[in-house]
Order: C-alpha cells, then structure tokens, then sequence
C-alpha cells in the first residue's frame, strides 16, 4: 500500500471525524440560543458559503504553491474555527465560528487532488474508495462521540474536535510529504491562470468531457443535500429525536459508506465502466430518498437510508475518480476545487430552503423536492454518461 495513500488517509479521517462530531449537534446547540428554524438554516449555510468561495481558490492555489501549505493553512482555521464554537455564549459567535471554518475549508478537495497526484488512472477509483472510506469512518465514529459528549454540555464535542484538528495540524507538519516537486509547481504556477471568475466555472461545466460530470455532480448535490442538511431538524421534528439518537443514526450511515468506498469501489471500478457504476449508484441513492420522504417510523427510516447510503457513497468516490481523469494533471486541483465549489453552493442554498419547507408544509416536504431532482439527474446521467458517453469515463 502507498505508504502516503495511508497518510492523506489517516488526514481524512481525523479531519472527517471532528467534523462529524459536530453535526449532530449544530441544530441543538442554535436552539439553545433561541434560533429558529430558518437562523439554523442560515447557521448551517453560512459554512458552506464561504466553502464555495473560498474552495475553488484554495484548489487553484494547492496546483501553483504544493498541496501541503494549503493543508495546514486549511486545517489552522478549522482548529481556530472550533475553539470559538467551544467558547461560544451567543448565536453570533456560532455565526463567527462557521464562517471561518468554511473559509479555509480547503481540507476535502486538497485531499482528492493529493491522490490524484500519487495514483495513476489505474488506481484512482480505488484511491478515492479509500479516501471515501476514511471519510466514513470519520463518520461512524464521529456524530456517535459527538451525540455522547453533548450530555456534558455542547461546547464538550466542539472542544474535543478542536483537539482533533490540532493533532491533525501536526500530523500533516510532521508526516506529510508534500506530492508536488519543486519542477511541477514552477510549472503549474507558469501554466495555471489565477483565474476564479464564474466566467471560469462556466467554462468548466461547458467542457466537453468534465462539463456533464460536473452537472451531475452539482445535481446530486442539490438533491442530496436536501436531506444532509435538515436531517437533525427532520428527525427531531418527526420523530422526536435529540442529539445523542441523532448521532447513532448517522454512524449506521457511516458504517454502509466504510463497507462500501472501502472494500467494494476498487473491485467494482475494475470490473464496471465507471459510467455505469455512477447511474447505478444514483438509482440507489433515489430508491433511498424516495423511502426517505414516506418512512412513518425509525425501523423503516433505518431500511431507506441504507440504498441511499450505498448509493451516495459510492457516487461520491466514482464522480471525484471521473472528474480528475477528465482534465490534465495541472487541472485537477483547480476542477475537484470547482466541484467543491458547486456542492458548497447547493449547501448554502439547501439548508435555507429544505429548513423552511420542513417548517411549513412539513418533515416530509425536503424529502419529496429531493427525489424529483433526483429522479432528474439519474435521467441526465443516463443520457449523457451512457448514451452519449459525453465524457471520459471507462
């Protein structure tokens, strides 16, 4: 195994774990500073906001300056992040805390090009299913540790989770080697335009190859967020749930991605065009909204979101495995950046509107406006990916 596969790996998962922490918890610590249903909406959104606008910048910056500076510059404002959410006593410092943390939120697509850089086309799927199964790891462990500190209070996880993110800090300083030579970045920075424009992401989605990639991409995210980003107001709402049940939910949700980005992607990717693989995994991810949307009670809650947990895990390591493929070596960074970019910008519109469809008309609205555009996108992934074959997926 390359031994800095297993590095960026072990970044993932300490990144991803003290992100996960805080999950649950974010809609009830809001609510114990009075905010509504719509401020949480606002609160959550407010992270991907500067997510969107600073991702694609801190991807184009990793191609011209090396992808371990933008690491520990990411992972210093994560750390810093999350020591004001620890000491916060108002909503506005919950408001502070999330903005800085989505502005150097450059940790996820830093990685994806970090692997791009140090696997071949060969290897990249199942570069990425470990990358994903990192993640989900992360994800089982993290909204479990999150749900059960938040007994000692809410600013315990937040602390907790700062302490991660330190010892991230020294993990990337210490043991990360960085995965573009001194030749390969004076050459990115002589053929890398400083161009962040939306004139450059128009051009992006009008590519001929990573253009229908990208719109699927930005599709699922629309959907799929829908229901990421209200699930702990859904289940409260619905359900009656707090944050420690919450927490368990979600790490049955991680333990389907662990079993799936990290031990069926690479065996599947070798055996499937990765075309076919993605329409397949969005039909999953559907049935598992669709479910979602008209489940009456946990048990069968449980039963909906494992196709759905199936299917958008593995969509995730696939579309990111298609989209470096698609463009040059010096493009990955600042396309999976653009990518990041797109999905931060459904995560800033999506918490807003799911939060105020579930307050208005109803848990169950957000889970209804996902699956059309859901059903939408597998239609567009079929006819693009496969009929078309507009890309260079294999």
């Amino acid at each position: 195994m390359n031994k800095r596969l297993l590095n960026v790996g072990l970044i993932v998962l300490i990144d991803m774990l003290g992100f996960a922490i805080i999950i649950p918890l974010l809609t009830f610590y809001a609510a114990s500073f009075g905010a509504t249903e719509l401020q949480t909406g606002l609160l959550v959104s407010s992270y991907a906001l500067m997510q969107m606008l600073s991702a694609p910048i801190l991807g184009r910056l990793s191609d011209r300056y090396g992808r371990r500076p933008v690491f520990l510059v990411s992972i210093a404002g994560t750390f810093l992040g999350l020591l004001i959410l620890g000491f916060a006593n108002s909503l506005w410092m919950l408001f502070a805390s999330r903005l800085l943390s989505g502005l150097t939120a450059g940790n996820i697509s830093v990685a994806q090009a970090y692997i791009a850089d140090i696997t071949d086309e060969k290897n990249r799927a199942r570069g990425m299913g470990m990358f994903g199964a990192a993640f989900g790891i992360g994800f089982i462990l993290g909204p479990a540790m999150g749900g059960m500190l938040s007994q000692f209070g809410f600013a315990v996880p937040a602390f907790v989770a700062a302490a991660l993110a330190f010892i991230n800090l020294l993990t990337v300083f210490f043991w990360l080697p960085e995965s573009l030579t001194k030749e390969r970045r004076t050459e990115l920075t002589t053929q890398t335009k400083a161009n962040f424009s939306i004139g450059a992401l128009v051009a992006a989605l009008n590519h001929p190859k990573v253009g229908s990639l990208l719109w699927v991409r930005f599709g699922f995210a629309i959907a799929f967020n829908s229901f990421q980003t209200v699930f702990p107001l859904y289940v409260l709402n619905k359900f009656g749930l707090g944050a420690q049940q919450t927490g368990y939910i979600l790490a049955y949700l991680g333990i389907v991605l662990v079993i799936m980005q990290g031990g069926l992607i690479g065996p599947l990717s070798a055996r499937f065009k990765e075309s076919n693989l993605i329409v397949t995994f969005l039909g999953f991810t559907l049935v598992g909204m669709i479910g979602w949307a008209i489940v009456p009670n946990i048990p069968l809650l449980l039963v909906a979101m494992f196709p759905m947990a199936v299917g958008a895990g593995s969509f995730n390591a696939l579309i990111n495995s298609a989209i470096s493929k698609a463009v040059t070596r010096d493009e990955v960074g600042g396309m999976l950046g653009l990518g990041a970019g797109l999905e931060s910008a459904t995560r800033v519109v999506m918490p807003v509107l799911a939060s105020y469809l579930l307050g208005a008309y109803g848990p169950s609205t957000p889970g209804y406006m996902g699956s059309i555009v859901m059903a939408i996108v597998v239609v567009y992934a079929y006819v693009n990916l496969i009929v078309k074959n507009n890309s260079v997926v294999e």
